[in-house]
């Protein structure tokens, strides 16, 4: 597989990285920037995520963006995050010149149309309000981020922002000096992946992408305090219009690639993933008339994150929270305990990842996204296969212990609004 990839930087910094696989039809491009939430200011948020949106109001030449992709007979879409900002598309890989032609045209010249901007950031408010305060459970992220982190750090509001009044006040002069301090060759990764001749793939990147002019970044600078909790750690009880009562225990964790990422992850998977996961072995499936069902998942960042364990229940009552609480507690701090872990649930948890790897090896989409991520960290597709097989049972205890029983833990409980 390794020697299927190639890669190679434009003068003006452009880092590229392509797969060819001649067992499709197709190819994705995938420009991922290394920009998102965390470069927004708390007085000002949800600016990453309204950009996303104004990347697809056309450019100099490509004044409508998804028309020119679906002329090819593609597809496109991007998404945005904390820590980068995301653009893909999917069309016949006979075509491919059709999605780097696009790509590079708004990375040089992005239509600063004010009504393109006045149309969006109704769109994204409107996003915000079916996502955040009229979907049950919307508002527990605004919550939860509060809680942990400091409130001068970045990721202590979500990728949608804090209030779609910021979004509101987003000026065109916000816009433009928002495209020329990240959208810049200097500042991305372009990655190909499908049935496309490398020759011919570095013949149209230089083609499309080599006379984009290098941009200065604007610096990143991230506050020296991170967490919110001391070691007693916070609980946060609000009510909302939600079906069910919800828990969630959340910890800090360490950033993407730091000793313990891995073996974050990893706990999570002994927890929630599938069928033999000990939250609905031990928690839903011991105590239905209490858990209706249990999960756990991090948000990997790149930098510290946070480890969290949730649970809905089946009634609102203090004795039936309290037990959630310690339920999901107990399975967590298990896994600290030396020997508890069994080498065939490490065996299982690295088989189900091995799967998924696979698996994206079959997709060219999901493959340029994951080439795309590790180009921007500075690693191999293999790197993190690598570091999954070198964890031991050992690590996990450590780790468990670390996260579990030495760190401050934030309690969020989400009770649903009383019955009119």
């Amino acid at each position: 597989m390794r020697q299927l990839i190639t890669r190679f930087t434009l003068p003006n910094g452009l880092r590229v990285v392509h797969y060819h696989d001649r067992r499709t039809a197709m190819a994705a491009v995938d420009v991922m920037y290394d920009v998102g939430a965390r470069d927004e200011k708390r007085s000002l948020t949800g600016v990453a995520h309204l950009f996303e949106h104004l990347m697809f109001g056309g450019s100099e030449n490509e004044p409508r963006f998804d028309v020119a992709i679906e002329r090819a007979g593609g597809v496109n879409n991007a998404w945005t995050g904390s820590d980068f900002t995301n653009f893909f598309e999917l069309l016949p890989a006979q075509n491919i010149e059709a999605a780097l032609r696009a790509e590079s045209d708004r990375m040089l010249a992005l239509n600063f149309d004010p009504h393109v901007l006045q149309v969006q950031r109704s769109v994204v408010v409107e996003e915000f309000k079916q996502t955040v305060l009229n979907r049950p459970y919307g508002r527990v992220m605004h919550h939860l981020r509060s809680m942990l982190y400091h409130p001068s750090h970045p990721y202590s509001w979500p990728v949608i922002g804090l209030e779609p009044e910021h979004i509101m006040r987003v000026t065109d002069d916000d816009v433009r000096s928002w495209f020329y301090a990240h959208y810049a060759p200097n500042n991305a990764v372009l990655a190909v992946a499908g049935n496309v001749e490398p020759e011919r793939l570095r013949e149209l990147v230089e083609k499309w992408f080599g006379d984009i002019p290098r941009r200065e970044i604007a610096p990143r600078v991230m506050p020296p305090q991170v967490w919110a909790l001391d070691a007693a750690g916070v609980r946060r009880d609000v009510t909302d219009r939600v079906p069910s009562p919800l828990v969630m225990l959340a910890w800090p964790m360490v950033a993407f690639g730091q000793p313990g990422y891995t073996e974050a992850d990893i706990i999570t998977d002994l927890l929630g993933a599938g069928r033999a996961a000990r939250l609905r072995r031990n928690v839903s499936g011991l105590y239905p008339d209490i858990v209706a069902e249990a999960d756990a998942s991090i948000i990997g960042s790149e930098h510290e994150g946070l480890l969290m364990i949730d649970a809905r229940l089946v009634d609102d009552s203090p004795g039936s929270i309290d037990t959630a609480c310690r339920l999901l507690l107990d399975q967590a701090r298990a896994l600290a305990e030396p020997g508890n872990v069994e080498p065939h649930e490490l065996e299982r948890a690295l088989r189900r990842f091995e799967a998924r790897d696979a698996a994206a090896f079959m997709s060219p989409m999901a493959m340029a996204q994951r080439l795309a991520a590790a180009e921007m960290h500075g690693e191999d597709l293999q790197a993190e296969l690598d570091r999954r097989r070198a964890v031991s049972l050992d690590d996990i205890a450590r780790t468990a212990r670390s996260i579990f029983m030495e760190s401050p833990m934030a309690t969020l409980v989400v009770h649903p609004e009383a019955q009119q």
